[in-house]
């Protein structure tokens, strides 16, 4: 074979591996390759996982975690907030590459995008100002046809209540505040969110006779949610993962956030 002809034929392999190697990469991963850029769906109002504070820059542990992941791809960190409820479908219609914001992992989600984690564990509580409903030692307690309970739109609370309280009416709203200002003013009985969330709503209310229960009434892992269409994508981000449970990184959040309180002075007022 001339030499011409061993030029053209590596010629040919290098372009049909660098072809394959394109193909491989789902759309997710090409485009923060592309872009240089990762973008993170969370809603912003889940402190302490994610927040925006009072200078207006975002805060939490998701936003931390986010932050590790698009340092180690060697990309920029863009922050897209929306309403919790909109998060699926935005990163289904690949406006954003991830949701890190809290974020159950279920079953029914599963059926819809993939989870790499968790990277934390939670549970359900209750916010309320109701003295016998915060003494409830399980979810039949509050199944009663005379309760308003809230709950975040398109959340696992709302999910909950929904399987847990039927005879409840289920109130959705967009926020957490929204839903800490219907039991302070009345005009509900109870919230069903996360403890981390429900203890906080009681520091930054001190005056409001908020109370939650002492214990989690579930368990439930919360994960990282990347397209079912991207395996490529899917593994990067668990080997990271994996790499930050075993450096410790994911222990050094948790601290941070759910030890010390000293971050709660830079939410807003």
């Amino acid at each position: 074979m001339s030499i011409l002809k061993r030029l053209m034929v590596g010629s040919l392999l290098a372009f049909s591996f660098m072809v394959s190697a394109a193909a491989m990469a789902g759309d997710t991963l090409q485009r923060v390759i592309d872009s240089k850029v990762l973008k993170v769906g969370m809603s912003a109002d889940q402190p302490p996982m994610n927040a925006v504070s009072s200078s207006g820059q975002f805060m939490g542990y998701d936003v931390d975690l986010a932050a590790a992941l698009a340092a180690a791809m060697q990309v920029r960190l863009e922050v897209v907030k929306m309403p919790f409820g909109k998060l699926m479908s935005a990163l289904e219609k690949g406006k954003i590459d991830m949701v890190a914001s809290g974020m159950a992992i279920t079953p029914q989600r599963t059926t819809q995008v993939s989870f790499v984690g968790p990277y934390i564990m939670s549970g359900k509580s209750i916010l309320t100002k109701d003295s016998v409903l915060a003494k409830i030692q399980s979810s039949e307690e509050f199944n009663r046809k005379d309760l308003k309970l809230v709950a975040l739109k398109n959340s696992t609370s709302a999910s909950f209540i929904t399987a847990a309280a039927p005879d409840a009416t289920l109130v959705e709203v967009a926020n957490y505040e929204e839903g800490v200002a219907m039991i302070i003013d009345g005009t509900a009985d109870a919230m069903v969110a996360d403890m981390p969330a429900c203890v906080l709503s009681i520091l930054r209310n001190p005056d409001a006779g908020l109370t939650t229960l002492s214990n989690p009434v579930t368990v439930e892992p919360i994960g990282i949610a990347i397209s079912k269409n991207d395996p490529q994508f899917l593994n990067l981000v668990d080997n990271y993962l994996d790499t930050y449970a075993k450096a410790g990184l994911l222990d050094k959040l948790n601290s941070k956030w759910f030890v010390d309180k000293s971050w709660i002075a830079a939410l807003p007022k």
